[in-house]
């Protein structure tokens, strides 16, 4: 069922033309012919054709807002065919394939704020779509990966996957120790450092470096390439440290280890993986130096881990 809005403006108040035109136009509706707007009666926009009624009335205009109920399938499929929005996904997957292309050359805050305009725009465009298809599922897609391959170039220096094996290490070796790592910190080493100071090295220190050959001497590197701890075998640091330490059969950890190595190199999709993501991103929108970061995502990861320990044990 639909709802639609019946009007008949004044003809010298362009004003009020203009302004009800925008805030129709913002909520999705479709224009059935001139002055007949049209909304799907459960679109949560659909109270905006009840406003836009009032402010006509006030005005001295006609306005009535009716039910609309079509007598075949074909006139249900014109009315739903004016919310197709394939031709508005098509063209914002042609911005986001542009920006993908362009996003090598940009700074980081420049890339960044060209990814935060597009998923905006896809937000808002989904708030519209109130029959999504195809089209969406293709746009959503293309976001991801946008966003993704954003990620990769901010954190620059992600490691190559070691065909080297993991030792089993003596945690007692591992103590009071200086650990390093590549600064702009992001999913995988906020999970290590959280990893490290919870359960291998609670007295731990920490370098953020800017290129990996800055490293402190007898420092511990992990999560670059020549590192002590990286990628290796298919498994990122998170799981790699886990294995080294023997921490690999607590099954909450095992959980945060899905999640990370779903985000950090892809692969199997796991529940919980975009939640983290968001609340991560979140942090990083808020914070400006990596102490900050670390220390805001330790506890989202205290709360992960105990979450996941108590539902293990339940």
């Amino acid at each position: 069922m639909f709802l639609a809005l019946l009007t008949s403006l004044p003809t010298g108040n362009s004003t009020l033309r203009m302004r009800v035109w925008r805030a129709l136009k913002g909520t999705g509706c479709g224009v059935l012919r001139d002055g007949v707007y049209v909304l799907p009666r459960e679109a949560p926009q659909a109270a905006a054709l009840s406003e836009a009624e009032s402010e006509v009335k006030a005005a001295g205009g006609f306005a009535m807002t009716v039910e609309l109920n079509f007598k075949t399938s074909a006139q249900i499929e014109y009315a739903r065919g004016l919310f197709d929005r394939s031709k508005e996904y098509g063209a914002l997957v042609a911005r986001i394939g542009a920006a993908k292309a362009a996003l090598p050359r940009l700074g980081k805050r420049r890339a960044d704020t060209l990814i935060q305009r597009l998923r905006r725009s896809f937000s808002e465009l989904v708030e519209t779509d109130f029959y999504p298809g195809q089209a969406r599922l293709q746009a959503k897609d293309a976001m991801t990966a946008l966003e993704r391959q954003g990620e990769k170039l901010s954190s620059g220096g992600e490691p190559h996957s070691s065909k080297r094996r993991v030792r089993r290490l003596d945690p007692e070796k591992y103590r009071n120790r200086l650990w390093a790592t590549r600064s702009d910190l992001w999913v995988d080493r906020l999970a290590c450092v959280w990893l490290i100071r919870r359960f291998i090295d609670k007295s731990a220190k920490f370098a953020w470096l800017d290129r990996p050959r800055d490293r402190p001497k007898r420092s511990l590197g992990f999560d670059f390439d020549g590192a002590e701890f990286t990628h290796i075998a298919g498994r990122v640091t998170f799981e790699v440290l886990l294995s080294s330490f023997g921490l690999d059969d607590d099954p909450a950890l095992a959980s945060i280890g899905s999640a990370v190595h779903f985000l950090d190199v892809g692969g199997i999709p796991v529940a919980d993986a975009r939640g983290l993501e968001t609340i991560l991103k979140g942090i990083k929108a808020k914070v400006q130096s990596d102490d900050e970061i670390v220390a805001e995502a330790t506890r989202v990861f205290d709360l992960l881990y105990s979450a996941y320990a108590q539902k293990k044990s339940g």
